[in-house]
């Protein structure tokens, strides 16, 4: 048994199977081109699990020039269940491949992004709205891939051009249901502002195409209190439809409303963004829009593994994973 805190080397799982040092590092690291016998692999493995022996990161990454994780980089946003998802979803998928997920949100004040990929040499890094160009292009020059987010729409496929389809449907929903005039309940969290703005903007497209006003903005926390205050403004300028930033501002919305004895849709109409579990089970039940969370999983698995097979990369989900779920608010 080794002592505790101090690694076992492959010095010593040699020493107890009685074979070289690169015999343990050809079996142990799975060497295709070696012909040693299966007794020998098996004395090898015996004694690397009976000294409780595991490779080091750091040496396997100096052997084949990059470790066997994917680092994937957000800006410092808040971990709600959409990106839970994304993340869950894309763990299990390059799990399946011999690939481990690590995510990091940076913050702009902390240390440069580049202490932290140039201590893990990762196979590849997902970067979703973190990284400067030059950043990108510093991992690049380094050999390391960086994938990004690619979506499909007719002329364009950004980020923003994604979140604005999604206020562009809230409102479009509202505006169909006999809703002249719209409110927009924003988050109170500023590291929301790449989701919030053009959610924001494609509520407002949508209501210059119909002729309508545009939306009233309110912010709302997620407190009774905050919510009240911007139902209370939304009355008073006479909005009937509210299209919330997400389903959790849009059950914030709906607390709100309760305590003004008030019901949706007949009062206010309220419609969410992300199909949280908890939106079914509100009373009423909340209309949301899905954001194609499993299609962008899919994509970035996708997007990762054939880049480091050499294969080119399909672009991402489209406006076609941007769909209403009717239930009672709206």
């Amino acid at each position: 048994m080794s002592t505790p805190g101090r690694r076992v080397t492959s010095a010593e799982v040699a020493q107890h199977s009685g074979v070289s040092r690169a015999t343990v590092s050809y079996v142990l690291n799975g060497n295709p081109n070696q012909s040693i016998s299966s007794e020998t692999r098996q004395r090898v493995f015996d004694a690397a699990e009976r000294l409780g022996y595991t490779p080091s990161a750091p040496a396997r990454a100096l052997r084949s020039g990059r470790s066997d994780v994917v680092l994937f980089l957000l800006p410092e946003w808040p971990i709600g269940p959409t990106i839970a998802r994304l993340v869950e979803d894309l763990t299990r998928t390059l799990a399946a491949s011999g690939l481990t997920l690590l995510l990091h949100t940076h913050p702009r004040s902390a240390r440069p992004v580049a202490d932290l990929w140039k201590a893990i040499t990762p196979a590849a890094v997902i970067n979703h709205q973190a990284l400067t160009d030059d950043e990108a292009e510093a991992l690049r020059r380094a050999g390391i891939p960086v994938i990004a987010p690619l979506y499909q729409f007719d002329g364009a496929g950004t980020f923003a051009d994604f979140q604005q389809a999604i206020g562009r449907t809230q409102a479009e929903h509202l505006a169909a249901t006999g809703h002249r005039r719209l409110g927009f309940a924003l988050p109170d969290d500023d590291r929301l502002h790449a989701f919030a703005q053009p959610r924001l903007d494609g509520a407002r497209q949508a209501c210059i195409r119909l002729g309508l006003d545009h939306p009233v903005t309110r912010t709302v926390s997620l407190g009774t209190d905050s919510a009240v205050r911007a139902i209370n403004h939304w009355r008073t300028a006479r909005i009937t439809g509210v299209c919330a930033y997400n389903d959790e501002v849009a059950l914030a919305v709906l607390a709100g409303m309760r305590t003004r004895r008030l019901t949706a849709p007949d009062d206010l109409a309220v419609i969410g963004v992300d199909n949280i579990p908890a939106g079914a089970f509100a009373d009423p039940a909340l209309t949301t829009i899905t954001t194609g969370m499993p299609a962008l999983g899919r994509h970035l698995a996708a997007a990762v593994l054939n880049t480091l097979r050499g294969k080119p990369t399909e672009p991402g989900p489209g406006q076609d994973v941007i769909h209403l779920i009717q239930r009672d608010s709206a």
